[in-house]
């Protein structure tokens, strides 16, 4: 379905595509005509697809890309704000269900997600970067969280986000002043996993991507699981959480295989189970 922008030009309701191979799930936000802003439709896609990969066995690990030159700008709040008026309350009691649940997933699923960016990653399109387990973008991407100069304040995890892996300083920055960071930036702030030449995005988010699946996927689960876990607890409740996750891991094909690889001195072959 299609709508029209201010300027008259013919925009597309937009979708979000899947592909999977080699165990892994390739996730399209497919509306570069607005740079990938999210429709409610997509963003229900989003969650439905998100939490349907969370108990998927045949599933090693999840890639997410926008369509075109640019991977996300947030939520599309012309869409959103145009029609008829919500009733109060709106956002309180649709929000958690929708953009933050998206982030929720990512951040949470016990299976690797991977972030690829190039141009724009705006608002809710940046925090899928910043909660993804590993984010590569283009050097010369540019990721906003434009929420004041909008006149509201930041949601879906910034506040959350941003402090822990930039620092209060930086998280102000970007935040309070809305400063645009890019790529190779955002990288060297500890933001994302790394930032490269533009024609090597692809190639280093593939290699991520092979490395990841053909780990023992259970436990990597089961670490990111612990790592996000150990954001809110103490050390002693962080090693208690660590020997129940080791105690599950070590029931698995993968931890059997990891010991006869290391007895036999070859790589593993780890097919996550």
């Amino acid at each position: 379905m299609y709508g029209y922008g201010k300027a008259g030009c013919q925009v597309s309701d937009g979708s979000v595509t899947t592909t999977r191979a080699d165990s892994v799930l390739r996730i399209t936000i497919d509306r570069p005509d607005r740079r990938n802003s999210l429709s409610h439709q997509m963003t229900d896609t989003l969650v439905d697809i998100l939490g349907a990969a969370a108990y998927d066995d045949s599933l090693r690990a999840v890639h997410l890309t926008g369509a075109g030159e640019h991977f996300c700008t947030g939520a599309d709040w012309v869409a959103t704000n145009s029609g008829q008026r919500p009733r109060p309350g709106d956002l309180v009691r649709r929000i958690p269900h929708t953009a933050n649940r998206i982030v929720e997933l990512v951040a949470t699923i016990q299976l690797p997600v991977v972030v690829t960016v190039r141009g724009w990653a705006v608002g809710l399109g940046a925090n899928l970067a910043l909660a993804a387990d590993f984010t590569v973008a283009d050097e010369g991407a540019t990721f906003w969280e434009p929420f004041l100069s909008r006149g509201f304040t930041p949601d879906t995890g910034s506040t959350w986000l941003l402090p822990r892996l930039a620092g209060i300083a930086r998280a102000k920055r970007m935040l309070l002043l809305g400063e645009k960071v890019s790529g190779a930036d955002a990288a060297d702030w500890g933001l994302i996993h790394s930032a490269v030449p533009a024609d090597e995005v692809e190639t280093a988010a593939e290699e991520l991507l092979t490395r990841l699946a053909g780990g023992p996927t259970v436990a990597i689960g089961l670490a990111k699981q612990a790592i996000g876990y150990g954001q809110h607890a103490t050390l002693a409740q962080s090693m208690s959480q660590e020997l129940s996750n080791l105690e599950l891991s070590c029931r698995t094909a993968d931890f059997k295989e990891g010991l006869a690889a290391f007895r036999e001195r070859r790589d593993p072959h780890f097919t996550g189970r």
